[in-house]
C-alpha cells in the first residue's frame, strides 16, 4: 500500500498517484494521519460498491455493539432517571 500526502494529492493530484502501482490501494495521510483510502475498482463497479457499502453497514452495526456493551452496567432505574430528565427538558423547551 503507498502512502501519499493529502496536501501532495491536493496540489498534483493524478501525478501524485503515477506513483501507485496499478491496482494497489493507496492511503492519503494528513497531519494527523490516516484519512482517506484509494481503493482501485477492478471488474464490476456495481457489485464492488455494494461490497464496500456491506462492510461499511458491518463496521458500523460492530460498533453500535460495542456501545450498547458497554452501557450494561446502567440498571433500569438509572435508565428511567435520565428518560424522566430528557422529557422534563423538553417540556421546559416547549413551554418557554
Amino acid at each position: 500500500m503507498r502512502h501519499v500526502s493529502l496536501r501532495e494529492f491536493r496540489i498534483r493530484g493524478s501525478k501524485a498517484l503515477q506513483q501507485v502501482r496499478t491496482g494497489e490501494t493507496a492511503l492519503l495521510v494528513g497531519q494527523n494521519g490516516p484519512a482517506y483510502f484509494l481503493v482501485p475498482i477492478l471488474g464490476n463497479v456495481v457489485q464492488q460498491d455494494r461490497e464496500l457499502r456491506r462492510a461499511m453497514a458491518k463496521a458500523s452495526l460492530r460498533e453500535g455493539w460495542r456501545l450498547a456493551e458497554s452501557a450494561d452496567d446502567i440498571s433500569d432505574k438509572e435508565i428511567g432517571e435520565e428518560i424522566a430528565q430528557a422529557r422534563g427538558s423538553r417540556r421546559l423547551r416547549k413551554a418557554g
